[in-house]
């Protein structure tokens, strides 16, 4: 996954990572919040869920202790960090900021 992961993060449009646990109450909450992310502004964004309990090693590379913890990153760089549910215009804007 690492490898994988460093592949992912360096890429020139925005990768938004959701780190999550399937028995997570408000990562079931988000999940459709990034699919509307995702439908309005399709390939200008790069969603990607990471289980915390399925990679514990990206989520501790990333210093995540609690879940929802979306990261964003652009060319290899953390831009934005932020725990917990965000609505989507806030997630939007956050994306639209370094577009």
């Amino acid at each position: 996954m690492k490898s994988n992961f460093n592949a992912i993060i360096n890429s020139e449009i925005p990768v938004l990572i959701d780190f999550f646990a399937d028995w997570c109450g408000p990562c079931k909450m988000l999940a459709p919040i990034l699919k509307e992310v995702k439908d309005e502004i399709g390939d200008n964004v790069k969603i990607v869920k990471i289980d915390v309990d399925k990679n514990p090693s990206v989520a501790e590379k990333f210093n995540v202790r609690g879940v929802p913890t979306m990261l964003l990153f652009k060319n290899g760089k953390q831009l934005w960090r932020q725990s917990g549910v965000l609505q989507k215009d806030a997630i939007l804007a956050v994306i639209n900021s370094y577009n």
